[in-house]
């Protein structure tokens, strides 16, 4: 189980390698994604809060990167933050986010990727429930949720 000296570890001096790598060029992701999927994913943008369709859902599956399906998170690991985004406690595998500093609008936080294709997801917060005590905050519209059958 990751805890936050691990993700912190991970931003300062770099992270797990992926088990494989996905590349394309910008008009590449515009076509394969919506605006606002690109919008948020390849220009590291964020939904309103409580705009998103994966917010309130629970279903049994797997939330799957929207630009390269890798999996990310499992449903069994999903809780409600109440901050309006999805949240989630541990990752799907260690090596399946890329955590960076993010310094952005004045804050220093850690911005959370898609360790496959870079693809911008949210951030990460040390303030989830116990027994990782992390919080994954991530915007709907970078995943895709792969029920089960």
């Amino acid at each position: 189980m990751l805890s936050w000296k691990d993700i912190m570890h991970f931003a300062v001096t770099g992270n797990p390698e992926p088990d494989k790598r996905v590349v394309k060029t910008e008009q590449e992701w515009r076509t394969i994604l919506s605006p606002e999927q690109f919008r948020i994913t390849r220009k590291k943008g964020t939904e309103s809060p409580h705009s998103g369709a994966l917010c309130s859902i629970y279903e049994a599956g797997e939330y799957l990167c929207v630009c390269c399906e890798t999996p990310l998170f499992d449903s069994t690991i999903k809780f409600e933050s109440g901050t309006g985004w999805p949240s989630f406690t541990q990752p799907i595998k260690e090596n399946a986010i890329k955590y960076e500093k993010d310094v952005s609008f004045g804050m220093v936080r850690v911005e959370v990727l898609c360790n496959t294709c870079d693809a911008h997801l949210g951030h990460i917060f040390p303030d989830g429930p116990a027994p990782s005590g992390l919080r994954y905050c991530i915007n709907s519209e970078s995943m895709k949720l792969k029920t089960e059958e």
